[in-house]
């Protein structure tokens, strides 16, 4: 049984910074792309930064380049979102997903395309 368990959510002022992290069991990790979700309250689930298992290749949503980076710790099965230069408008719950494709980082705006879901943590930003 897969299971994506996220913590390192909280409540942090503008500017700050947080890292996610997702442990990942009950499926052979380097074969499975990661990615990290966002919803804020009221609006749609998007991609934040995902990895593609075939070849690491990254993606990052326009609203987080420079600010996130997505790593992975394959002999730990987890996966971090290092997340810095927070705004109020990052306020979200956050989610970790799986997709069985390995080229995940071209789906990362799909998300009806990802296979598996944690449970989501909430980061919120205050100005």
């Amino acid at each position: 049984e897969v299971q994506l368990v996220e913590s390192g959510g909280g409540l942090v002022q503008a500017g700050g910074s947080l890292r996610l992290s997702c442990a990942a069991s009950g499926f052979t990790f380097d074969d499975y792309s990661i990615g990290w979700f966002r919803q804020a309250p009221g609006e749609g689930r998007v991609g934040v930064s995902c990895i593609s298992s075939a070849n690491g290749r990254t993606y990052y949503a326009d609203s987080v380049k420079g600010r996130f980076a997505i790593s992975s710790d394959n002999a730990k099965n987890m996966v971090y979102l290092q997340m810095n230069s927070l705004k109020p408008e990052d306020t979200a719950v956050y989610y970790c997903s799986v997709d069985s494709s390995p080229w995940g980082s071209n789906s990362c705006d799909r998300v009806a395309l990802w296979d598996y879901w944690g449970q989501g943590t909430q980061v919120t930003v205050s100005s």
